[in-house]
Formats: structure tokens, sequence, C-alpha cells
């Protein structure tokens, strides 16, 4: 079984985040091994993928506060080439976000063809939070399931493929990771009031999730839940997922556009020229 079968939403019975685990039983050392594995694989799709130029990845990462999701940014894609890959951060929205429809301040953000997209955070806020602090009625958050529906299937019938990711973590390990935050000057920062506030709402955002999961879960736009209590095993789990989604597209380097024949005439004139430049002769 694979990284994606294993870990996509929904797993046999398994059809709310209340009957799915926070952490799995594994190996680290050999975590850590295949983890690097898959991220040197990664290098190498993400530039099939920007060679081609002709299709785009957008992956979104969701989670409870310390869940992960920036340790993911920073393990899983900050290796890969910066000029393909870029990460979009969606807090409250301002008064000209505001001023428009849910969606807009998201459809500016999608990836061009050849790129990678990370979304920390995504529109899934627009319904989770609502939902949670009940600002907008029933009737509108329904709408807003369908048109995110919508949104996505438009993003991968022009080319974009997506892969959504929920960093499961349970609330001792959050409480954990925030005595962490305390004790550390360097990550003092971070800590916000409203860290707690969440942590009181507990039950009502795994609800709001199990929502989302359930109504915004398709096949061009797939969730899964990722065991995220484990920082190297939740770095594992989405570098194979990932690995594994971008292998399968059987990318292939694009055919050159230039006259292959006369290019290589031009070089041997070139190096007529200058004989030390030929391959190997620097070794020499």
């Amino acid at each position: 079984m694979g990284f994606s079968e294993a870990f996509r939403f929904p797993r046999k019975a398994a059809q709310s985040l209340a009957a799915l685990p926070t952490t799995v039983d594994a190996d680290r050392a050999a975590a850590a091994a295949a983890t690097a594995s898959c991220v040197r694989q990664l290098q190498d799709l993400q530039y099939l993928l920007y060679a081609e130029n002709r299709r785009s990845l957008l992956v979104c990462l969701q989670g409870m506060d310390t869940s992960g999701k920036d340790g993911v940014i920073r393990h899983v894609f900050g290796p890969l080439n910066p000029q393909g890959v870029r990460v979009q951060s969606f807090k409250v929205p301002s008064a000209a976000e505001s001023a428009h429809d849910f969606l807009w301040r998201i459809h500016q953000a999608v990836p061009a063809h050849g790129e990678i997209m990370v979304f920390n955070r995504s529109h899934y806020e627009d319904v989770l939070v609502p939902r949670v602090h009940a600002t907008l009625p029933p009737a509108v958050l329904e709408e807003r399931y369908e048109a995110i529906n919508a949104f996505e299937r438009h993003l991968a019938n022009n080319g974009t493929h997506i892969l959504k990711f929920f960093l499961h973590i349970s609330p001792q390990e959050q409480l954990r990771r925030f005595g962490k935050r305390l004790k550390d000057p360097a990550r003092q920062w971070k800590i916000n009031e409203a860290d707690y506030s969440a942590r009181a709402l507990w039950d009502d955002y795994q609800r709001a999730y199990d929502t989302v999961l359930q109504r915004c879960n398709t096949p061009q736009a797939p969730w899964f839940v990722v065991p995220a209590d484990r920082k190297w095993f939740r770095d594992h789990v989405v570098a194979g997922i990932l690995a594994e989604y971008l292998a399968g597209l059987g990318m292939q380097p694009p055919a050159p556009r230039a006259d292959m024949e006369r290019i290589r005439e031009l070089y041997r004139a070139e190096l007529a020229k200058w004989p030390a430049a030929r391959p190997g002769a620097a070794d020499e």
C-alpha cells in the first residue's frame, strides 16, 4: 500500500477525525532516510514540472495551531528550487479582500504552469472559522462548500493538480508544543492568546473539519489526513504522497525547440577555437 492510499480520507470505516490516529509506530531512522530519498525525488520531479510548463501543483496545508504547517514547508519544500515554488499564507481577510467574494484573494495566488504553490492555511479558513464562531448562517456555508468544489474543479480542468493535507495532532501534543514555545525566548514571538481560546473550541473545530473533509473531498482535489504528533513522521508522509503523485504524472522533458543539428555545428566550430573547453579537458 502506498502513501496516498494509506492516508487518503476517508479510510475504511473512518469517516471522522476522531477515528483516525494522530501518531503511528514507525522506525525514526528509517523514516528519516526515506524522507530524504523522497525529497531528492521531488527535486527531480519539480525540475520536470517546471520544464514541461503545462501544469501546476497546488498544495493546501491545514491543521490546528502547532500542527506543523511551517515545518512541512521548511523540511519538504525548502530543499526544492525556489524559482518554481511559492508559499502563500492566508490570515484574517483585509478590508480590500473582504470587499470581494471569499475566493477572490485565493484565485490571485493559484500557481502558474510549471509552479508549485503551497497554501499555509487556505480558502478552507473561510468555512471553518465562520462555522465554529457562528458568523455565517448555515445556508451561506452550504453555498461556500459548493463554491469551493466548483473552484477546485475549475482549477483542475485548467491543469492545476490539487493535494490537500490535514495535519492531525492531539490536544495533548499541541499543549506540549505550547510549553516548548513558552520556555524558548526564540519562539515566544509565536505565542498568541488566541491559541488558547481556540483550544477551548477544539471539539467544534474537529467537527468543522469533519464537514470539510466530507463535503470537499473529490477525485480532483483529495484530502489526506496525516498523523502529525511526530514531526519526522509527518514530513515522511507528506513527502511520500507528493513524490508518489508527481511520479504518477509521467512527466517528461520537453522536446528541444532549437535546431539541434545547427546547434551542434555551432558548438563544434566554437570548440575548434577553444579546445581546452572540450569535455574532460579541465581534468587532464
